[in-house]
């Protein structure tokens, strides 16, 4: 029983954006989704594309590009909203394309926490390496600037 466990274990979705390879949680990934028609929200922030209305269900979604302050590029065959759930909330993510899972082994992540201090970039949960490639690991709970239920205690 402890091997199926195991099995979904530092598995991740891998996914470019600009030419880097960043990979997130399966665990966290409903689906992965052509770019569909998205409607503009008034007023949203401004990494917020929009919203889409996915079987039925309206999902918020965040343009990565923006959200990392990237060049905009426009979307093409290759561009994908994978949908995520993080905390029980649903929320659709732009990326330049997205075509495999990974598993990484212990030893193949490394801690992020030397880089993100000295970059401030606190998206980054750890740094994988596999084979000859750099894979950002996120932690889309900050990317998506979710706060945890204790937060908003007043």
């Amino acid at each position: 029983m402890e091997n199926k466990m195991v099995a979904t274990e530092n598995q991740y979705v891998l996914f470019k954006l600009d030419n880097e390879f960043y990979g997130i949680d399966i665990l966290q990934v409903e689906t992965i989704e052509r770019v569909m028609d998205i409607t503009r929200v008034p007023h949203a922030l401004h990494y917020v594309q929009g919203v889409i209305n996915l079987r039925g269900e309206v999902v918020p979604v965040v343009n990565l590009r923006k959200r990392f302050s990237l060049p905009e590029m426009p979307f093409d065959d290759e561009s994908r909203i994978i949908i995520v759930s993080v905390e029980e909330i649903v929320v659709g993510i732009i990326v330049d394309s997205s075509s495999e899972v990974l598993q990484l082994n212990s030893d193949e992540i490394e801690d992020a926490a030397n880089i993100t201090n000295n970059t401030g970039n606190e998206f980054i949960k750890g740094i994988g390496k596999h084979e000859d490639r750099i894979i950002i690991l996120l932690d889309l709970k900050k990317v998506l600037d979710i706060k945890d239920a204790n937060d908003d205690v007043e």
